[in-house]
């Protein structure tokens, strides 16, 4: 049997045929990232292993990974734990989360649906909000992740609701939807994954094995959500409809629970100081407290407004 024979390259071509440049890939090397090349004489010469390595480091990049995890990584697989697993894993995580399929549309599309009438504001929120992306090479034309949401944005514009308070509807929407993602990957990290993650980079087993659960679990965040979705709103929408039905309408409890957006970075810290399971309690007690002791401050600076009053000759 013949031996197997393998290409070999000068580091311009590895360059040409990776993508990378020929600094980049001395980079690598120096970052202990990239093997070292065979000596031939006055040449160095790279071979196949090195252009898989290359195609490796970029496809973690891509997906999001520092180069010292991506060496972390690469030396775990250089000691026979393998790589495989934890790709797949990446894979899965980073797949879509809907079956839903972007889709495009033309700036004269979009003003169409909105009224008709050009909104420069409107187009540049809904950029920032990633609703719209624009189409770099093309004549005003965009992208759409999501057409459902651009959707249901048409039809409350339709219906009477200024773009404006759509976007801002959205920015709150979107806040309290992180906040639901978070402690969901919260919840199923400690009870489910955690015990696939002892190891850093985990083993090419426990990897697998958690990206097929990750395939198991998936729709679930989605399914209980919608399912608390609509309970929530048959609830409160049957209390609305009362309320406005009614001839003398009484007001809404003063102990109906009211949502309130915080940001993630303050829900982060009280977690960090309390733990995920005492967040809303810390939050309520922290909020009647500042109400209270401003209560208290406006007594105290009536009582003194009061006493200057009386004091006065």
């Amino acid at each position: 049997m013949s031996d197997q024979i393998t290409a070999e390259y000068r580091i311009e071509d590895l360059a040409h045929h990776s993508g990378a440049t020929v600094r980049t890939i001395r980079a690598y090397q120096d970052r202990g990232l990239l093997p070292k090349p065979q000596r031939r004489g006055r040449s160095n010469v790279y071979g196949d292993t090195h252009l898989a390595r290359l195609r490796q480091i970029a496809d973690l990049l891509d997906r999001g990974y520092t180069l010292a995890s991506i060496k972390e990584l690469l030396e775990a697989w250089d000691a026979g734990r393998g790589l495989g697993g934890v790709l797949g894993l990446v894979a899965e995580v980073d797949g879509p989360w809907t079956d839903e399929k972007a889709d495009r549309i033309s700036r004269a599309e979009l003003d169409a649906t909105f009224g008709g009438s050009p909104d420069e504001e409107a187009v540049r929120e809904a950029v920032e909000l990633g609703v719209l992306e624009p189409i770099p090479g093309t004549d005003g034309e965009f992208l759409v992740p999501s057409p459902q949401e651009l959707a249901v944005a048409a039809e409350l514009y339709a219906a009477g609701v200024p773009l404006a308070a759509i976007a801002g509807h959205l920015k709150e929407l979107r806040g309290q939807v992180e906040h639901i993602a978070s402690r969901f990957l919260e919840f199923t990290t400690e009870h489910v994954f955690a015990r696939y993650l002892e190891h850093r980079p985990p083993t090419d087993a426990d990897a697998a094995e958690a990206a097929s659960m990750v395939r198991r679990l998936r729709p679930l965040a989605q399914q209980t959500v919608d399912a608390e979705l609509a309970r929530a709103m048959r609830l409160f929408a049957t209390r609305h409809l009362q309320h406005h039905l009614a001839p003398h309408a009484p007001p809404l409890p003063d102990d109906e629970p009211r949502p309130v957006a915080l940001p993630a970075s303050t829900i982060r810290a009280v977690q960090a100081l309390v733990g995920p399971d005492n967040v809303a309690a810390f939050i309520a007690a922290a909020t009647e407290r500042e109400v209270q002791s401003r209560t208290l401050d406006a007594l105290s600076s009536k009582h003194r407004q009061s006493s200057q009053v009386d004091q006065r000759p």
